[in-house]
């Protein structure tokens, strides 16, 4: 499985590879970028079948990435994590072809969750 973390914060990335690879031990090839920018054209390059989206970032922020990614027709499936929970930023994500949205800052058992009701793991 391809997955790529899209988040300015470094620390946030840092978070999320390790959920993914200690806490849900998956077997996974993990790319990452810092900007939006950076992520369409990593996606360019390979598409990925995960995308975990970082709203609030400089350049292109979530929303304009989500938005490039439905232009494009990536076929990434994309779960938008943010601290930013208001109801309308959720409804515009999913809107925008976002499979879910996850509330920051994210712990390893919702992450396990959101990913079993998306049936992307098993466990």
């Amino acid at each position: 499985m391809k997955i790529l973390i899209v988040d300015d914060s470094k620390m946030s990335r840092r978070l999320i590879r390790g959920i993914l690879e200690q806490d849900l031990n998956l077997q996974t090839e993990l790319r990452e970028a810092s900007n939006g920018q950076e992520a369409i054209a990593l996606l360019e390059k390979e598409t990925a079948d995960l995308v975990f989206l970082d709203l609030t970032m400089p350049g292109l922020s979530g929303f304009d990435v989500l938005e490039e990614i439905k232009r494009r027709s990536f076929q990434a499936q994309v779960f938008v994590l943010s601290a930013d929970i208001q109801t309308k930023a959720r409804e515009k994500v999913l809107s925008l072809g976002a499979k879910d949205f996850i509330a920051k800052p994210v712990c390893a058992q919702v992450l396990r969750e959101v990913l079993r009701s998306h049936g992307i793991i098993n466990e």
